[in-house]
């Protein structure tokens, strides 16, 4: 039953690993949302601005992991920067994510 699941949705995403090969935690909440608390060293770009800063971060040619409250944002904003051709990763919460790396 485990390969299934496997096969369907893939291996998970080893999100400690990729940050320590230099990715980036973008964390997609508002600027006062950012502030209450935030995973260290991650970037506060709120999703509304991900168009605008994509090609920036484009260019700096790292992997980019997305982080919010709940997922939802992160997941929106990980659309627009693959589509943009970043390779990127929904964290989920930012919370969740802290725990993991």
């Amino acid at each position: 039953m485990f390969s299934f699941f496997r096969k369907l949705f893939g291996e998970p995403t080893d999100f400690k690993a990729l940050v320590e090969k230099g990715a980036i935690i973008v964390d997609v909440r508002s600027a006062g949302e950012f502030g209450s608390g935030h995973i260290q060293n991650s970037r506060n770009i709120p999703v509304d601005q991900m168009h605008a800063v994509a090609s920036d971060l484009k260019k700096l040619g790292k992997p980019v992991i997305t982080v919010c409250l709940s997922g939802a944002r992160s997941a929106r904003a990980k659309s627009i920067l693959t589509s943009a051709g970043i390779e990127t990763y929904n964290g989920g919460p930012w919370k969740s994510l802290q725990a993991k790396i």
